[in-house]
């Protein structure tokens, strides 16, 4: 059976455009960057954030008094603050995983992620991703990455300012809670390897699906110092003085 190729627009995922007449897709794009047009309505935010935070909730026992989005980044500090950090990212891929029919991920992993090398699955995830989590993360768009053998894939997604990141005001929420563990869920329940790299600086984070992540040990994440928003580094700081007081102890 003859193969289509990646660059064919039968890969291409569907650009979505608002006008007076009512929706138009476009399914062919030469780009590096994909601006994510199409936004659900908000009552399919809020159901979606609703959720999220049940599932959370579920995994901590305990949900914070306050509404919405808010109260679901107590309950993120509820999580990364009671246990360790293997354990807080083992209950946020199990929470991850929840939120998905168990066959689905299975019969994913196994018949769409082995097609051409797992190039496809990366591409559909990368859009799948940018439209549905802007709700959680903001505003993001599909753009291109450098894969391992040189050539590039429309398999990344650039959030503009982690809202997730910007709102919890945590390195060790943003790392145990989602960078490990939702690349560990991807790789692991999906079969698409992602690595994350957050920006800690301007809040802003590029997925690249295709791509293995380092390991643990040599991952520059994991090793950056509390964020200067963080209502505890001041405290924490002006207790201690020596040289790893500044690194962020839950990441």
């Amino acid at each position: 059976m003859a193969m289509v190729p990646l660059s064919s627009p039968l890969f291409a995922w569907p650009k979505v455009y608002h006008g007076k007449s009512g929706i138009r897709v476009s399914c062919f794009s030469n780009s590096t960057s994909e601006p994510i047009e199409a936004r659900k309505p908000k009552v399919f935010d809020n159901l979606f954030l609703s959720l999220f935070r049940n599932k959370m909730v579920q995994e901590t026992g305990w949900d914070s008094e306050k509404p919405g989005y808010q109260g679901l980044i107590e309950v993120a500090h509820r999580l990364t603050v009671t246990q360790d950090n293997s354990k807080t990212r083992d209950a946020s891929v199990r929470i991850l995983k929840s939120l998905f029919p168990p066959l689905l991920l299975e019969l994913y992993r196994m018949l769409i992620a082995p097609i051409h090398s797992g190039k496809f699955a990366a591409l559909m995830v990368a859009r799948v991703t940018a439209l549905s989590c802007q709700w959680l993360m903001g505003p993001c768009t599909v753009n291109s990455v450098h894969l391992p053998n040189g050539s590039s894939l429309m398999s990344g997604v650039f959030v503009e300012k982690c809202k997730y990141l910007e709102e919890s005001k945590c390195v060790g929420v943003c790392i145990n809670t989602c960078k490990l563990p939702t690349q560990t869920f991807f790789k692991d329940h999906m079969g698409v390897p992602l690595l994350m790299e957050p920006n800690f600086t301007d809040y802003s984070c590029q997925f690249k699906f295709g791509i293995l992540p380092p390991q643990q040990e040599v991952d520059d994440a994991l090793k950056e110092p509390c964020l200067e928003i963080c209502p505890s580094s001041v405290r924490r700081n002006e207790m201690n003085h020596n040289m790893d007081a500044h690194k962020c102890p839950k990441a």
